[in-house]
């Protein structure tokens, strides 16, 4: 079952990657803070690449004047997402999350079947909005759609 409105984000180890690659744990990471996590199937792929990050690296300033931080997920290594998040300038303060084995992604309940492409394990295409770790929203794409994830749909359901 996938996470729901209301729930609390599980506390699960994984990779940041703002300044540095950091090891630590999502609990701590959403305490105490106003969170826009965004998810995509993979670094690198067409949509990701040319739409969804770009879009929360344009709307960034506007997130921030919010007060809410912007995180964005994908199940690809450490060093995939360093490297995507250089090739796309990436502010420092935009933090990148590699779920490399895909354990935050599963116990989200929000995991992706890309085997028929040769991808194994992803993440779907899902945005949340949540605050002290306590889902408030949650945009979940169907399949090949672009749509309820993207910056300007969240900035909209955050009000």
């Amino acid at each position: 079952m996938s996470i729901q409105v209301g729930d609390s984000l599980p506390d699960v180890e994984i990779r940041t990657i703002g300044a540095e690659i950091a090891q630590t744990q999502t609990g701590p990471l959403f305490a105490g803070r106003k969170v826009v996590m965004f998810a995509v199937p993979g670094a690198f792929t067409p949509t990701c690449s040319n739409r969804h990050l770009p879009g929360y690296v344009q709307h960034f300033a506007e997130f921030q004047a919010r007060g809410i931080e912007v995180m964005c997920l994908a199940v690809n290594d450490a060093y995939v997402m360093q490297a995507w998040a250089s090739s796309q300038q990436v502010p420092h303060a935009l933090l990148m999350l590699a779920d490399g084995n895909g354990a935050f992604t599963r116990a989200l309940g929000l995991e992706l079947d890309g085997s028929a492409y040769g991808m194994g394990l992803r993440a779907k295409r899902f945005a949340l909005y949540a605050e002290n770790g306590v889902v408030k929203q949650l945009q979940v794409e169907a399949p090949g759609e672009f749509r309820v994830s993207t910056a300007e749909a969240m900035l909209e359901a955050i009000g």
